[in-house]
């Protein structure tokens, strides 16, 4: 668990440096490309080829390019439609789809999950009851392909992890991760990228920063905890960036943002999550009893 609390405070800062800096000012194809190439050079020296088989070493790229490429590129959209505060309310989803994806591999479903999305959805309109816009609702589904991607990411890695050979070290093998990952956003930058590059400083600091920290650091300490937790608290430590990312962006960044509206909308979603989690604990407790 020590893992992904580290990582949630690392994170904090990361949505409101990419509203600030990059969204809108650098090309987003770019600003992944950079990051993602920056945390494959950190993890190159540690890399074993002979670790592991073909398959795994495809299996792992394949993660990569989910988690890490194609989720980027969800994510980076969705500031160019969204506010940061919003972008940040609406990965409250993830936890839902780590708790499906992982009762998905054990034969189990629930359709009262249905339930708790209408209700979360709820929860979005209240945000934007005023003035809600197509670029909104767009903005709503491409932040759920981004945490679509990242909850298939995890659930994946954890059940790959479990099969590495003895004695290799997830260091020694992350670096495939952030390949397979590398492989997609090259092609997605060089078929959907312009030349909006950095201008100042400022942002290719931003740009190091995310690229060797967030995402370098970050993603291989938050798989490594995944696989150290069961799926319900990694599905709870997927929403404990939330507040912390609201709170870093609403003191140094956007205070003049409509609190109530942000507060009664975040709190219909939040009650989306309790019900959610309140349905996982009865039922696991009915399958206990049984």
């Amino acid at each position: 668990m020590s893992y992904l609390i580290g990582v949630t405070a690392l994170w904090a800062f990361s949505f409101s440096l990419i509203g600030a800096y990059l969204a809108g000012q650098v090309d987003s194809y770019f600003a992944v490309l950079v990051r993602i190439s920056l945390a494959s050079l950190l993890f190159l020296p540690f890399l074993r080829p002979r670790a592991l088989s073909h398959g795994a070493k495809l299996a792992l790229m394949a993660i990569g390019a989910v988690q890490l490429g194609l989720m980027y590129i969800f994510f980076y959209q969705s500031f160019l439609l969204l506010s940061v505060p919003e972008v940040l309310l609406f990965t409250i989803f993830t936890p839902l789809y780590v708790t499906l994806l992982d009762d998905a591999i054990g034969g189990r479903f629930s359709p009262f999950y249905l339930l708790t999305a209408a209700i979360a959805v709820a929860g979005a309109a209240v945000i934007r009851y005023q003035g809600v816009s197509e670029d909104f609702w767009l903005g709503f589904w491409v932040v759920q392909g981004a945490n679509l991607c990242f909850a298939v990411g995890q659930v994946a890695y954890r059940h790959l992890a479990l099969r590495l050979p003895d004695g290799v070290s997830q260091r020694s093998v992350f670096g495939w991760f952030y390949l397979g990952a590398l492989v997609l956003v090259a092609m997605a930058y060089l078929g959907l990228g312009s030349a909006k590059l950095p201008t100042s400083g400022v942002q290719w600091g931003v740009l190091a920063w995310l690229g060797l920290a967030a995402s370098g650091l970050g993603y291989f300490l938050w798989n490594k905890g995944a696989t150290r937790v069961d799926a319900g608290a990694l599905a709870i430590m997927n929403n404990a960036l939330i507040p912390a990312g609201l709170l870093v962006n609403l003191l140094i960044w956007n205070r003049d943002a409509d609190l109530l509206r942000l507060a009664s909308g975040g709190a219909v979603i939040v009650a989306a999550l309790l019900v959610n989690e309140w349905w996982v604990r009865h039922r696991r407790r009915a399958t206990a009893v049984a």
